[in-house]
C-alpha cells in the first residue's frame, strides 16, 4: 500500500515538471507531428481489424439471442450501434492502445534512461520530462479521438456487413435499429472518456519509463508494470466518468 502511495506521489511530481512552460517550444512541434503519426496513425491498421470483427461478432450475438417475438428486429442495430458508441470504442480501444501504445512509449523512454541520454538532456538545460513525455501527451489527446470516431463507424459498418451477407437481420432493420432514439450526448460522452484515456496511456506509461532503474531487463519490467497500471486507471476513469455523466 506505502509502495501504492508512493507512486502516485512521484507520479504528480512528475506531471508538475512535464507541465512547466516549456523554454524552447520550436523544440516540440516536430516532435508532436512525429508522436502523432508513431501513437496514433501506426495503430490505424489494428483499430480497423478489431473494430470490424467486434461489431460483426455484436451483430451475430445480438441476433442470435432474440428469442422472443415481441423484441423487434431492428434491437440489433440499435445494441451494435451502443456497445461501440458508449463502452467498445472508447474503453476497450483505450486498453488495446495501453498495451500498444504505453509499452512502446515505457521501453523508449526506460532505453533512454538507462542510456544516460535523459541526463544528457538535463546537462544541456532541457526539461527532459516535458520534452519526452508532452509531445506524446499532446498527440494522444489530439490523434486519439479521431481514431475513436474512425472505431465506431468501421465497427457499425462490419454489423452491417454481417446483415448483409449472413442474413441474421435485414439490413433495413439494422440501419433503422441504428437510427433509433439516437442521442447525440452518446457521442460527446464517448469523446470525453477518450480524452482521459489518452491521457492516462501516455502518462503513466511515461512515468515508469522515465524512472527506470538497472538495464534492459529493468525496462521489460518497467513495461509490463506501467500497461497494467494504466489498465487499472482506465478501468476506474471510466466508471467514476460513467456514474458522473449518465446516471
Amino acid at each position: 500500500m506505502m509502495n501504492t502511495f508512493y507512486h502516485i506521489g512521484q507520479y504528480f511530481m512528475l506531471m508538475a515538471r512535464v507541465f512547466q512552460r516549456p523554454k524552447k517550444i520550436k523544440l516540440y512541434r516536430k516532435q508532436i507531428i512525429y508522436e502523432i503519426n508513431s501513437l496514433g496513425l501506426g495503430s490505424f491498421g489494428i483499430i480497423s481489424i478489431i473494430s470490424v470483427f467486434i461489431g460483426a461478432v455484436i451483430t451475430l450475438q445480438t441476433a442470435s439471442n432474440i428469442d422472443s417475438a415481441l423484441i423487434p428486429a431492428y434491437t440489433v442495430g440499435f445494441t451494435a450501434r451502443q456497445s461501440m458508441i458508449l463502452e467498445f470504442s472508447p474503453t476497450i480501444i483505450a486498453l488495446i492502445l495501453a498495451g500498444k501504445v504505453g509499452s512502446n512509449i515505457t521501453s523508449e523512454i526506460g532505453l533512454m534512461r538507462v542510456t544516460e541520454q535523459i541526463d544528457a538532456l538535463e546537462i544541456m538545460g532541457v526539461n527532459s520530462a516535458s520534452y519526452l513525455i508532452v509531445p506524446k501527451i499532446i498527440a494522444a489527446v489530439f490523434i486519439n479521438p479521431f481514431l475513436v470516431i474512425w472505431s465506431m463507424f468501421i465497427g457499425i459498418i462490419g454489423g452491417y456487413l454481417v446483415a448483409q451477407f449472413s442474413g441474421v437481420v435485414s439490413t433495413d432493420e439494422y440501419i433503422y435499429g441504428i437510427q433509433y432514439a439516437f442521442k447525440p450526448f452518446s457521442i460527446v460522452y464517448a469523446m470525453i472518456k477518450t480524452v482521459f484515456f489518452a491521457y492516462i496511456i501516455t502518462s503513466i506509461p511515461a512515468y515508469y519509463g522515465y524512472y527506470v532503474k538497472g538495464g534492459a531487463i529493468a525496462v521489460g519490467s518497467a513495461s509490463t508494470k506501467g500497461v497494467v497500471s494504466s489498465s487499472i486507471v482506465i478501468l476506474i476513469v471510466n466508471y467514476v466518468i460513467t456514474q458522473l455523466l449518465l446516471i
